[in-house]
């Protein structure tokens, strides 16, 4: 063995070096900041007011998301005016293209007028003459009332003159038997007279002056008997003709009774052929219609949409050809569909906020009304909760919202745009 081999090596000193204070790991040296940072007194005053903020804006956030309701169930809606045929035609001329807007009043389509102005000239002509006929019989009515309104008043009066024609008569007629009475008995005595007379003469105790006289009363009163006996007869006479002339009185009062039947039919007659004038007025005026709805004018201003007709094109009566969609504020309003968790504090009146997508901008305007029923009911089939299992989901209620005036400017806004309104109910 190598003796070197079993010497032990020395160990070497170790190097000396100056003490050096021993300084903290890091995590302790973060933990020791950390400590004094929220023991001091400013940050406990900072983390108060932080706090304090922290909970009002909580506060007031709270009361912001409670003061409204919103759903973006919601669209624009609008009008749909339907333009249609009211008579059947020939299309000969369309004045207005898709999307067009157009003024309410503005000829859309003309249709053949041909037929209908042969339709409104025969018409204008019968008129003429269903007029005319009820002029000429109407003529006729005051001129026929006037003459049976103379004709009753003459039989009237003619009535009236025979019958004191009559009663003037029978009275002559008993003062002339009267007077025949007296004449008769007047004769009786002068012929009694002559006869005495006659006897006296005979036995010469008489002037023949005496007896001519007697002869010549007798001869008088013979014919004063007979004068009377005309004269009554005369007046028996002047009856029957009195009488006659009565019963002609009677006959022309009935006659007279008869013409006013006859003005009752005339005044029928004249009556019907001023309805016939009036049918025929009636028929004139439904013609020039006829005429005019050959020309199809747009019933409100809007733009033209779903156009169907074209020029060559023979349309019916309400074959809608087009539609017409009104773009101005007071015909565009918004429905929402909000749920009805959301209706308790919700009513007319209430302002509210509707962002269009379309647009990006918020318009203002306010609720009008409330639908009376859930959408579902108005659906093709709306649901029968009483059959089969139930589950409940809530329902959505429509609200009408409509535009303040002068928010919606050049027709920006068409029915169907997506749109999210907010209902302020606070």
């Amino acid at each position: 063995m190598d003796p070197t081999s079993s010497v032990v090596a020395e160990p070497k000193p170790q190097e000396t070096r100056a003490p050096q204070s021993q300084s903290p790991p890091d995590s302790e040296a973060r933990y020791q900041r950390r400590a004094e940072f929220l023991n001091s007194p400013r940050t406990k005053w900072a983390l108060i007011l932080v706090g304090l903020v922290i909970l009002v804006a909580v506060f007031f956030l709270s009361r912001y998301l409670g003061s409204y309701e919103s759903t973006d169930d919601a669209q624009i809606d609008g009008h749909v005016n339907s333009v249609s045929a009211r008579v059947v035609g020939h299309v000969i001329k369309l004045n207005v293209q898709d999307n067009q807007y157009v003024e309410k009043g503005t000829v859309l389509v003309e249709i053949d007028p041909a037929d209908y102005q042969v339709a409104a000239a025969q018409a204008r002509a019968e008129f003429a003459d269903a007029q005319a006929q009820a002029s000429a019989a109407g003529i006729n009515v005051p001129i026929t009332d006037v003459s049976t309104a103379s004709q009753v008043s003459g039989a009237q009066g003619g009535v009236s003159g025979a019958q004191a024609a009559i009663e003037a008569a029978r009275q002559q007629f008993q003062a002339a038997k009267s007077q025949v009475a007296e004449a008769d008995a007047n004769n009786t005595k002068a012929q009694n007279d002559l006869l005495r007379y006659k006897l006296l003469i005979d036995k010469q105790e008489i002037s023949q002056q005496q007896y001519d006289q007697a002869v010549d009363s007798a001869q008088a009163a013979a014919a004063t008997l007979q004068a009377a006996r005309a004269n009554a007869d005369a007046y028996a006479a002047q009856i029957k003709q009195a009488q006659s002339k009565l019963e002609q009185a009677n006959a022309d009062l009935r006659n007279a009774g008869n013409r006013t039947h006859t003005m009752r039919v005339i005044r029928a007659r004249a009556q019907s052929a001023q309805a016939i004038a009036d049918q025929k007025k009636a028929q004139l005026d439904q013609a020039e219609l006829n005429l005019q709805y050959t020309k199809v004018i747009a019933p409100v201003s809007g733009a033209v949409s779903n156009r169907t007709v074209e020029v060559g094109q023979n349309v019916q009566p309400g074959q809608v050809m087009m539609m017409i969609i009104p773009l101005d504020e007071a015909n565009i309003w918004v429905t929402a569909n909000f749920k009805e968790t959301q209706l308790s504090k919700m009513q007319p009146g209430q302002s509210a906020e509707i962002e269009v997508d379309a647009t990006g901008k918020t318009y203002k305007g306010h609720v009008d009304s409330i639908a009376g029923a859930s959408g579902e009911r108005f659906s093709l089939l709306p649901p029968e909760n009483a059959t089969g299992n139930y589950v409940k989901v809530v329902q959505r209620i429509p609200l009408k919202i409509v535009f303040e005036q002068g928010q919606i400017k050049n027709h920006e806004l068409r029915p169907g745009m997506s749109v999210m309104p907010k209902v302020w109910i606070k």
